[in-house]
């Protein structure tokens, strides 16, 4: 059987409440990143991986511009529209996030494999644009 023609089902409400689960890490963190940005920036220059960062621009600069970014795409996810997209967007942030911050702090896994759930959670999102609903 072609596995690239499989149908599945998915329950309507499962798939909502993944997207709005999934949307809130990016708005909670996106506060953090805007109205605590002297925290996160630190937290940022002491990770193991921090300096990787400074090749982009100042770190300010990068905090505030990934907390609009979060902060935006986030709220496109939470409501539905432009999901693809929003995801995309999304996985282009916790990419570099978690290579800088996340790698290297190996005293504790867990945040890497957080950040690894989210990124599988997005994938999700972004290779199915075209979701069909049947009610």
């Amino acid at each position: 059987m072609n596995q690239i023609n499989k149908k599945l089902e998915v329950n309507y409400r499962s798939l909502v409440i993944l997207r709005i689960m999934l949307s809130l890490i990016f708005i909670v963190a996106s506060l953090s990143h805007l109205l605590k940005t002297e925290k996160t920036v630190s937290r940022l220059e002491q990770a193991h991986f921090g300096f990787i960062g400074s090749f982009f621009g100042p770190p300010q600069i990068l905090v505030i511009l990934s907390g609009v970014i979060m902060l935006i795409a986030g709220l496109f996810l939470l409501f539905g529209y432009k999901t693809s997209w929003a995801a995309i967007v999304l996985i282009a942030v916790l990419i570099p996030i978690t290579l800088t911050v996340q790698v290297g702090q190996m005293t504790t896994v867990g945040p890497l494999f957080k950040n690894v759930a989210i990124l599988g959670g997005l994938l999700f999102f972004s290779l199915n644009p075209n979701l069909k609903f049947k009610k």
